[in-house]
C-alpha cells in the first residue's frame, strides 16, 4: 500500500471516531513512523510501504482512534519553539501555557530594566542570581522554556531573545522545579538534559512549596497549577478525561484549591520585588484576584490568550 492511499483511507476512518483534522493526524502519523518531516510525505506519495511498517501503522492508528492523544503515541510535544518528551506521567504542554512563559520574561525584562535605571531596589536573590519557582513542573516544559529563554540561547523565539539577554546579562539562572508525583520529575529531567540546561535547574520531589526551606528568596513564583473544578472533570474531551493526569488537572469543587494554597504560601519564599504569576482557567479572574488581594497582593497585570480569555494574572506583594 502506497502512502496516499494510507493517508486516503485512515482519514475517514478518523473523521468516523471523532478525531479532529483526522488527515492531519494520519500524517503526523506517518511521518513519526518513517522518521521523516511531515513536508517529506508531499514528494513520497507513491512509496510502497512494506507490511512490517503496516503493522506497526495499524497500531498507532488503534491507540488514536481509542482517544489516545498524539503527543503521548508520538511521544513528543512542541512548546514554545522545542521540543519536549512526553507520555502519561505528564501533562501535555499547551499554547496557553506559552502565554505564561512569555509574561515572565516580559516582567522580568521590566524588574531588570528599572533596576538598571535605580528606579528599584535589587531582587530578592543575590544581585548575581536570578532565582525563580516552576511550582508543579509537570514535562518541566515552564522551568526550561524559561531558562533556555533567560540564557537567550537555543531555538527560543527571536522575540524573546531581547528580554532573555536583558533579563540575566550580569548573572546566572537558578530554577527550582517542584512537583509531588516523582514519575513527573523523571520526565522533566530528562528534557531539562535534552535541552541542555539541566545544571540550571533543581528538580524537587514534594507539593507545592513545602520542600523549599525558608531562607530561600526568590523572584519569581510561576505555576501552571490544575485549576478545573472536579465536577467538570466528565465534560472534558475524552483525550484529556482518559488520558492525561487527573491530578495534573482538577482542583476540589471549585477548581481553585491548588491556586489558594499556592497564593497564601508563595509570600514566605518571595523576596520584596518578588512576582507570583500563574495560568487559571476561563472566568476565574475575578475569584483568583480576590484571594490575591486578601493575602495582600497587589494585581500587577492579567494578559489574555488568543480566544480573548484571561488566562495569566500576575501579582506582587504589597510591602510589610
Amino acid at each position: 500500500m502506497h502512502i496516499l492511499d494510507v493517508i486516503n483511507k485512515t482519514t475517514p476512518f478518523f473523521e468516523k471516531h471523532g478525531i479532529e483534522s483526522p488527515r492531519l493526524n494520519i500524517e503526523l502519523l506517518l511521518a513519526h513512523l518513517l522518521k521523516k518531516k511531515r513536508l517529506d510525505l508531499y514528494v513520497e506519495f507513491e512509496r510502497e510501504l512494506d507490511e512490517a511498517t503496516l503493522q506497526k501503522l495499524r497500531e498507532l492508528v488503534k491507540r488514536r482512534a481509542a482517544g489516545e492523544p498524539l503527543q503521548y503515541i508520538t511521544g513528543e510535544a512542541e512548546f514554545f519553539g522545542l521540543k519536549f518528551a512526553v507520555d502519561r506521567r505528564v501533562l501535555i504542554p499547551r499554547p496557553e501555557t506559552e502565554l505564561l512563559v512569555e509574561t515572565v520574561l516580559e516582567r522580568l525584562k521590566a524588574a531588570g530594566s528599572r533596576q538598571q535605571a535605580g528606579a528599584i531596589a535589587p531582587t530578592a536573590s543575590e544581585a548575581s542570581t536570578l532565582t525563580i519557582i516552576d511550582v508543579g513542573t509537570g514535562s518541566g516544559c515552564i522551568a526550561v522554556a524559561l531558562a533556555k529563554g533567560l540564557m537567550a540561547t537555543g531555538p527560543s523565539r527571536t522575540r524573546d531573545s531581547s528580554r532573555s539577554r536583558d533579563a540575566c546579562a550580569t548573572g546566572e539562572i537558578e530554577i527550582y522545579a517542584t512537583d509531588a508525583s516523582p514519575e513527573a520529575l523523571e520526565v522533566a529531567a530528562s528534557n531539562a538534559a535534552r535541552h541542555g540546561v539541566e545544571k540550571n535547574i533543581r528538580f524537587l520531589p514534594g507539593d507545592l512549596l513545602d520542600v523549599l526551606p525558608d531562607s530561600l528568596q526568590v523572584d519569581a513564583v510561576v505555576s501552571n497549577p490544575p485549576y478545573i473544578a472536579t465536577g467538570e472533570l466528565a465534560k472534558l474531551p475524552r483525550e484529556v478525561r482518559d488520558f492525561e493526569p487527573v491530578r495534573a488537572l482538577t482542583a476540589g469543587e471549585d477548581g481553585l484549591e491548588v491556586i489558594r494554597r499556592l497564593v497564601t504560601n508563595a509570600r514566605r519564599v518571595l523576596g520584596p520585588s518578588g512576582f507570583v504569576a500563574l495560568e487559571i482557567g476561563a472566568g476565574q479572574r475575578v475569584a483568583v484576584e480576590a484571594l490575591f488581594v486578601k493575602a495582600g497582593y497587589e494585581i500587577d497585570r492579567v494578559a489574555k490568550d488568543l480566544q480573548g480569555h484571561e488566562r495569566v494574572i500576575v501579582a506582587c506583594p504589597k510591602p510589610l
